[in-house]
């Protein structure tokens, strides 16, 4: 066998059980043969043979991947080796990657809404959509897991702390307020509910994390949000806070 072949091949050692398929085997199956491997696929066929695999090779996850005979490692490791990612990423579980999806695919209806409506893609009604199919969006998220959003947001909203239901009423306060925005009904309660609840969360934020100095993950995206609290969560509150004076005084003015 060649140098050059050689070079290009690599063991990949990955559970593959009757009741469990690692996904991260399979990724890293992809990658290496993305990157050009030949890969020589093993298969742990059940957990004892995972188990023998791992204290073998003293390490505690598969997959585990070998180039060269050196062990590479799993997944991640795999990334920072082709120069995919850093190290300091694959170590951070913090990710703004829910709230950009979020606020492209609302950004992206807004102005599908716009162009149906007007046949024209920037209207001053595609920017309020905007901001109202984003704050209904990020509802979803948080009324996906009540509870869980709960428990994040305590850590730093200023009115839960004292009033702890406020925490359960948030999301679906934020998704009203979303809709009637959208329709552009019900003004009188949609802007007073959405200037109320952004006024309260910009300051909890800027607090939190301007004042205190703690470093905490945002409930925007829900309780599971790997999202850091700061400048996009500042920013996500006073868009409502905008859109809250803004419909009154677009009702006074036109």
């Amino acid at each position: 066998m060649s140098k050059d072949h050689a070079e290009k091949t690599a063991a990949l050692y990955r559970m593959v059980t009757p009741g469990h398929l690692c996904p991260y085997g399979l990724k890293s199956k992809d990658l290496l043969e993305r990157q050009g491997f030949r890969v020589l696929d093993y298969h742990l066929k059940t957990r004892e043979e995972t188990k023998d695999f791992m204290e073998r090779h003293g390490v505690e996850t598969t997959p585990q991947a070998f180039i060269g005979g050196e062990r590479i490692g799993g997944y991640d490791d795999l990334r920072v080796h082709f120069g995919l990612a850093s190290p300091q990423e694959t170590r951070s579980d913090a990710s703004y990657q829910p709230v950009i999806a979020i606020f492209s695919v609302a950004l992206l209806l807004a102005l599908a809404l716009s162009w149906h409506q007007f046949g024209t893609l920037f209207t001053l009604r595609a920017a309020e959509w905007f901001i109202a199919l984003s704050m209904t969006l990020l509802a979803i998220q948080k009324l996906q897991d009540v509870e869980g959003f709960s428990t994040m947001f305590l850590t730093y909203d200023l009115l839960a702390r004292r009033w702890v239901i406020y925490s359960k009423i948030y999301p679906f306060a934020e998704g009203l307020a979303g809709i009637l925005m959208t329709a552009g009904a019900l003004t009188w309660i949609a802007a007073p509910v959405a200037f109320l609840i952004g006024a309260i969360g910009a300051a909890s934020i800027i607090n939190a994390v301007y004042i205190e100095r703690r470093t905490l993950k945002c409930a925007c995206a829900g309780g599971g949000s790997k999202v850091p609290l700061g400048f996009v969560s500042l920013t996500e509150s006073c868009m409502m806070m905008a859109m809250g004076t803004w419909m009154p005084l677009k009702s006074l003015l036109f």
